[in-house]
């Protein structure tokens, strides 16, 4: 056990995170000349063409130093704020962190919230300046930095880089000098955290865990803590690039389970394994079920799709745990689901995973966050789209999710960004100048209003310079209403929102602006109204396509055109009581992207 380090890597998106992990693995020879690719962790085709990390992964590899062999555990972590749950049990699972920062680029948000979760679990933080070999590279500033957000000497900080493989000698050295090796007891019972899962089409869930007391043997009756469910271990081992089998895995170690398991929602990240005869007295700390924090409605393009994209979407529950979902229906777009991601970030990969492995046409509806309506009885009801609101007289108040926001700007986009912020509804809450000219503003704001443009915006005034994290803070009261929009009196329940009253106006009109230029001309008036409860706050009109039915008649009395004109309005009147307006697909989408 002495000669074990387990570590994870904590960086920023884009600060080249995997690309340091390709350079261990090649120092360790972990990998063979066949297996080496650029980006060898990030499994997912995704991955690759984004630069993120989206699951987190773990590798074993071996090292020779002064004559003794070390074995270290390298578990990845995803890099965004959206999977921040994931990342804290991965830090849960280490004794020490690489704190990774990019030379050009210096600190930033997620950076910082990482850390203060590697630093809470008190882990061994060894800070790597990477990318040294770019040009932009500014070693000295952003050293500054990294002393001041962690306090250690600037003979600590390791430079390197990972493209070229400069100084990954070194932070093999510090890993093996600063990083403690695990504690604990070998002979305790079992207590072993899950940080990950994943699913194997052949073999069902493959768990991987950290076993922090105890021993686990291939074929022993474990139980899993938090489902209270009981499972035989029908094949242990540890992770290097493939999955190799072991006898059995002790204290310190970092393996896989597989025990037939079906259905991911058997496995909880978080969870303790533990033995049935001889169970641990309590669970592993921190444990908690992942809430999704963003709601959307995904309805297929083409209704015959429905049962296929319910297969598509269980199957990527597989892999993916923290995807809930569940049926709904919707006057306009017919049947669908009703989806729970944990942010936006989230929400596209879904979106695109749904398009790429199971070549699914999806329609995406606003998303939106879940509300708490408090009746004048005082029952509590949780309400995640428009049509689940009980009626206006029922309502005492509503209750909205607030979230505490960190932006890292330069200083000089400082003021527009406040200006974006309080625009949001934000309330100012701590401005701290983090060098001359890089500043942190901490920001109080209602989840609701970050879900829809809020991160393009704050990119582009920054000139992309601009990092942004946000963690929940609990509800607290708002004035929000439930704003309907109607076609020709009818309401379109897949274009209803929640909103704030003092937003509910000017986005009524704008949305009823949108739908007229997007809804095709009828042989009849349409109406479309924006109403908030019975009252309609904006209503324009999409003009019919008319006939001249007195084109025929020249001269002669009026009576005999007033005969036509009248014919002509009563098949109108009768056209229009049949006839429905085809809401067409573009005004879902444009609502989407109303600025």
């Amino acid at each position: 056990m002495k000669n074990t380090r387990n570590f994870c890597i904590i960086a920023h998106i884009d600060h080249g995170k995997s690309t340091l992990a390709d350079r261990l693995l090649d120092m360790t020879h972990t990998l063979d000349d066949r297996e080496k690719q650029d980006q060898v962790l990030d499994s997912m085709d995704l991955e690759r063409e984004r630069g993120i990390t989206i699951k987190s992964h773990a590798i074993q590899m071996e090292y020779e130093q002064d004559g003794q062999k070390y074995i270290l555990n390298l578990i990845d972590t995803p890099g965004h704020v959206d999977f921040s749950y994931e990342v804290s049990r991965s830090i849960a699972a280490c004794e020490g962190a690489l704190l990774i920062v990019d030379a050009t680029q210096g600190i930033q948000a997620q950076t910082i919230s990482n850390l203060y979760l590697a630093i809470d679990h008190d882990l061994e933080i060894i800070p790597v300046l990477n990318k040294l070999d770019l040009e932009a590279a500014m070693p000295e500033e952003v050293k500054d930095q990294i002393v001041e957000l962690i306090g250690c000497n600037r003979e600590d900080i390791v430079e390197a880089s990972g493209k070229t493989g400069y100084g990954v000698d070194k932070i093999l050295e510090e890993i093996i000098r600063r990083v403690p090796s695990p504690k604990g007891d070998p002979n305790a019972p079992l207590q072993a955290l899950i940080f990950d899962s994943v699913y194997n089409s052949y073999r069902g869930i493959v768990a991987y865990f950290r076993i922090l007391n105890g021993t686990i043997r291939k074929g022993e009756l474990v139980k899993f803590v938090a489902t209270n469910k009981e499972y035989n271990a029908d094949e242990i081992g540890v992770l290097k690039l493939g999955m190799i089998p072991k006898k059995e895995l002790s204290a310190g170690d970092v393996g896989y389970i597989i025990s037939g398991i079906k259905s991911s929602k058997e496995v909880k990240v978080g969870d303790t394994i533990t033995q049935v005869e001889n169970p641990c007295q309590q669970a592993i700390a921190g444990f908690k079920n992942v809430k999704p924090m963003v709601f959307a409605g995904i309805y297929p393009v083409d209704a015959d799709d429905y049962e296929d994209l319910r297969a598509s979407i269980e199957k990527l529950q597989l892999n993916d745990a923290s995807l809930s979902f569940e049926p709904e229906s919707s006057a306009a777009l017919g049947f669908g689901f009703r989806c729970g991601f944990l942010g936006l970030l989230h929400m596209e990969i879904i979106q695109e995973r749904l398009d790429r492995e199971f070549d699914m046409d999806v329609i995406t509806t606003v998303p939106n966050v879940s509300f708490n309506v408090i009746t004048h009885r005082g029952e509590i009801i949780e309400v995640h789209n428009p049509s689940g609101m009980p009626e206006q007289k029922y309502i005492d108040h509503v209750e909205e999710p607030m979230i505490s926001a960190q932006i890292i700007s330069k200083s000089e986009y400082v003021g527009s960004i406040m200006t974006l912020c309080i625009e949001k509804r934000g309330t100012l809450k701590n401005q701290v100048y983090l060098s001359s000219d890089r500043v942190e503003v901490t920001f109080e704001m209602p989840l609701s209003e970050i879900v829809f443009d809020f991160y393009d915006k704050l990119k582009s005034i920054s000139k992309g310079y601009a990092s942004f994290d946000y963690y929940q803070k609990g509800y607290q009261a708002a004035k929000l209403i439930k704003l309907d929009i109607l076609l020709n009196g009818e309401t379109v329940d897949a274009l209803s929102s929640l909103i704030h009253i003092d937003n509910a106006y000017s986005f009524g009109r704008r949305i009823c602006e949108k739908l007229k230029e997007l809804i095709p001309r009828q042989q009849f008036d349409v109406a479309i109204q924006a109403a908030i409860g019975s009252k309609i706050i904006a209503r324009e009109t999409v003009k019919a396509l008319r006939k001249d039915v007195t084109a025929k008649c020249y001269g002669g009395d009026i009576t005999r055109k007033r005969k036509l004109l009248e014919k002509q309005k009563k098949g109108k009147k009768r056209m229009r009581q049949v006839g429905n307006v085809e809401v067409p697909q573009s005004a879902f989408l444009a609502v989407l992207k109303l600025d």
